[in-house]
C-alpha cells in the first residue's frame, strides 16, 4: 500500500467529493493531500510539484469536469516522460462506465465507480498501488 507520507492530488469540481476523498484518506492515514478543482489547475499543480522536487506520487481524479476532463488529465499525464509510471485513478459514475475501456488503454492504474465504500476506496489503492510496484 501507498505509504502514508505520500504526496496525493485530489482532483474534482464538486468541493463536496473533494472533502469526501480527503476525509477518507486521511482516515487510512495520508497526511499529505493537495487538492485542484480541474484538470487544467490539477496540471499546473503536477508541474509546480514537480518543478520544485516535490512529485506528486498519487493522482486521484474525477472522469467529468469543466477545463480538462479526467481523461484528458490522464492522457496528458502518461505523455509526460516522468509521469508515465505515476499512479492515477480516475472516480466516474456508473453512467460512463462504458467509457473505462478508453481510460485503461489511456493507462488509467485504477478507476473508482461513484458513490463507493471506504473499503472499496482502499481496495481500488491497494490494486493502484501492486500495479505500480509490482515486485
Amino acid at each position: 500500500m501507498f505509504p502514508a507520507e505520500t504526496r496525493i492530488l485530489v482532483i474534482d469540481d464538486m468541493p463536496s467529493i473533494r472533502d469526501l476523498v480527503k476525509n477518507t484518506l486521511k482516515g487510512m492515514g495520508f497526511k499529505n493531500i493537495l487538492e485542484a478543482g480541474d484538470g487544467e489547475e490539477g496540471l499546473k499543480i503536477l508541474l509546480q510539484n514537480n518543478s520544485a522536487g516535490n512529485n506528486i506520487q498519487l493522482v486521484i481524479s474525477d472522469w467529468n469536469m469543466p477545463k480538462m476532463k479526467g481523461l484528458e488529465l490522464l492522457k496528458q499525464v502518461r505523455a509526460t516522460a516522468e509521469w508515465s509510471n505515476l499512479p492515477f485513478v480516475l472516480l466516474t459514475s456508473e453512467s460512463e462506465r462504458d467509457q473505462v475501456t478508453e481510460a485503461v488503454l489511456a493507462g488509467v492504474s485504477q478507476y473508482i465507480v461513484k458513490p463507493f465504500s471506504a473499503k472499496i476506496f482502499e481496495d481500488k489503492l491497494k490494486a493502484a498501488y501492486q500495479k505500480h510496484n509490482k515486485a
